[in-house]
């Protein structure tokens, strides 16, 4: 299936811009939950539960320091700091599936698996809006496979 973009077809499952993602700075940090998600119910639970997911799925996480980040379609996510390009491994157990990745798509992966239960539990389009935004810049990461085969 295709739509029609100003005289151009475009594949009405793919994004029309690429999307990008911009670190928040450290003195932001404070203002990221509620800036970004205060009106979804019960987003004080969304970090915490991120960080369970980590624990869950990656066996080398032992905490730490997470950065932030904004997307260019409105969207927000943090993931691990990591030194240098070290590669995480993550094992979901729910599905079998398991993929070697970068700590940014390894913050991506378990934001995504939160998001979409924190949709579910609380009903909350918004927060179903967030989760649409960031699987959007998910589908144009460099490691999209490895972050689908997670989530799956």
């Amino acid at each position: 299936m295709t739509t029609q973009t100003q005289g151009e077809l475009v594949p009405a499952n793919e994004p029309q811009f690429d999307l990008t993602a911009t670190p928040v700075p450290d003195e932001q940090r404070l203002d990221f939950w509620p800036l970004y998600f205060g009106t979804i119910p019960q987003w004080i639970t969304l970090e915490p539960r991120i960080f369970a997911w980590m624990d869950r799925f990656c066996d080398e996480y032992s905490g730490g320091i997470w950065s932030f980040y904004t997307l260019s379609n409105g969207g927000a996510f943090m993931a691990p700091d990591a030194e240098g390009d070290d590669k995480w491994h993550l094992f979901n157990s729910m599905n079998g599936n398991g993929a070697q990745m970068s700590a940014e798509a390894a913050g991506i992966a378990v934001c995504l698996i939160e998001y979409s239960h924190h949709a579910c539990r609380t009903e909350c389009d918004a927060m179903t809006e967030h989760y649409y935004r960031l699987r959007d810049y998910a589908l144009q990461h460099p490691e999209s496979s490895a972050i689908l085969r997670i989530i799956d």
